[in-house]
């Protein structure tokens, strides 16, 4: 083959290209610190490259912005319930307090005063937010937990009970001897010492009190669901509306035998307190169902105080043409929980929330209600006592009748020092299953953070190594770049050199 002049200068020119092409890549694998800036560059790197800040950024995402929000919203679940497991117990110290011995109008006053602070304190703690969530509300993170200012709006509320939410109390009827005073002492209205009395009572406490009084409460049996899980129910029994100041007594109508109105077959609504008073057969047939057979309990309620914990957060109910929680209902209902899930890893979610229903139950704040009234109760009593006392020798007064009332009123604070002693022993142990629940709850919580905190720290190992996987594939090594490109300008140095010699000559230079 007959190489001509054109042809090698074609050919120098070319390579003298490919040289300067290879300074330029050079040049901009220094400056831009990459081995490829482009996929054609070399795919392999390229596609290697993809898939390493895709999971490179994956990680990113989960430690920091999804672990740290995570964690805050389960430091602050935590921070909620030490206190309220603080404040329970101190509900507790309160009750041992009244369970010793006899009490003085001071003692009284004090414990009084303190679980209702203690009260208060729960639910204002179940109000927690974390950037305006409220935590302890489930998927209502919108919604506080309680009533923030009193308010008149109907909820009618369906109540799952069993028959272990059956409690039995003991009442004490002093017919209103705590009213007694230097003008009432000779009323007939007042009561004789025969007729004050003590007796048990069994009921259900509803979950609220000053109920609508112009709706009856529905109390129904599940006996079994239908093919789409929902209840079949049936009618236990009708109770009937009464006042708790209402004449005859509804408390005695249930619970004293000796009562002229007795009856066992009775079931009773006092709205005023929100029980469910049953007579003794009435009670007996509840009993006889398996612990595990649901009664429904349906209900009306309009006047809402602040600090009333919402039924939206706790029970099937339906206001304003809103149906709330309708699955709760259905045969595995109770067991559904409003799960708040962070993802925090590649296919790994974890629980952040507490819902309010682990801790905060409205069993708290009714029991402490029942303690402050049969404070307040005993409370008039001993005043109505020492008022007697003081007009006992004072000819002003019919002392055949003083002695009348203060026998009477001295019986009634027998009976109602004995029940408030039994009623802070009992309450004792009541507190101490919810200050468990709370434990619990507080323990789960704990147990997440050490799990997130594990999480937390595997990602970041995880995301050293794909920063130093990434770094390995895409960054350049610069030392032998700068020998590579020093190399290549020498070559074009040469090469123009050499070229610019060989195609001085040429073939007209021989002729």
């Amino acid at each position: 083959m007959r190489i001509t002049n054109k042809i090698m200068q074609s050919n120098t020119l070319y390579n003298i290209n490919q040289n300067k092409e290879l300074q330029d890549k050079l040049n901009t694998q220094i400056t831009t610190r990459k081995k490829v800036t482009k996929p054609s560059d070399d795919p392999i790197v390229a596609i290697r490259a993809l898939r390493l800040r895709s999971n490179l950024n994956q990680v990113s995402q989960y430690y920091e912005k999804n672990i740290p929000d995570a964690s805050q919203w389960i430091q602050l679940t935590e921070t909620a319930i030490d206190t309220t497991v603080g404040v329970i117990s101190n509900m507790i110290d309160e009750c041992v307090r009244g369970s010793k011995g006899s009490l003085t109008s001071s003692d009284r006053g004090i414990i009084l005063e303190s679980l209702r602070q203690l009260k208060s304190e729960v639910y204002a703690t179940g109000d927690s937010d974390y950037a305006g969530r409220t935590i302890f509300t489930g998927y209502r993170t919108d919604m506080k937990l309680s009533f923030q200012k009193n308010e008149t709006v109907e909820y009618s509320i369906k109540e799952q009970l069993t028959n272990k939410d059956i409690s039995t109390f003991t009442f004490v009827d002093d017919g209103n001897i705590g009213t007694v005073n230097e003008t009432t002492y000779k009323d007939a209205g007042i009561v004789s010492e025969q007729e004050i009395a003590m007796f048990p009572v069994n009921r259900f406490r509803l979950s609220y009190d000053n109920l609508d009084k112009d709706t009856v409460p529905v109390i129904e049996q599940v006996i079994s669901y239908d093919a789409d899980e929902n209840p079949i129910t049936s009618t236990v029994c009708t109770p009937v509306v009464m006042s708790k100041d209402a004449d005859p007594n509804p408390y005695r109508i249930v619970g004293d035998e000796d009562y002229a109105d007795y009856d066992p077959d009775a079931a009773i609504f006092v709205p005023e307190t929100g029980e469910l008073l049953l007579g003794k057969n009435i009670y007996d047939s509840i009993m006889k169902l398996t612990p595990e057979t649901e009664i429904q309990i349906s209900y009306s309620k309009n006047e809402w105080k602040s600090g009333d914990l919402r039924p939206e957060h706790y029970f099937a109910c339906e206001s304003d043409g809103v149906k709330y929680n309708e699955s709760y209902l259905t045969k595995n209902g109770r067991n559904n929980k409003q799960v708040i899930a962070y993802d925090v890893g590649f296919n790994q979610t974890i629980e952040v929330n507490t819902t309010a229903d682990e801790i905060y139950l409205h069993g708290i704040g009714r029991a402490v209600d029942e303690i402050i009234s049969m404070l307040d109760e005993i409370s008039k009593v001993d005043t109505t006592v020492k008022k007697l006392e003081s007009m006992q020798g004072n000819s002003v007064y019919d002392q055949d009748q003083v002695e009348l009332r203060l026998d009477a009123a001295k019986k009634a604070q027998t009976f109602l020092n004995d029940t408030i002693q039994k009623k802070f022993e009992s309450s004792i142990t009541e507190f101490q299953g919810y200050l468990d629940k709370a434990n619990a709850a507080l323990t789960a919580s704990g147990n997440r953070g050490l799990r997130l905190e594990l999480v937390e720290n595997r990602l970041g190992t995880q995301k050293t190594s794909f920063q130093e996987l990434t770094s390995e594939n895409e960054d350049a090594d610069l030392a032998e770049l700068a020998v590579e490109l020093k190399s290549a300008e020498l070559t074009y140095s040469a090469a123009l050199a050499s070229t610019g010699k060989l195609l001085q000559t040429s073939l007209l230079d021989y002729l």
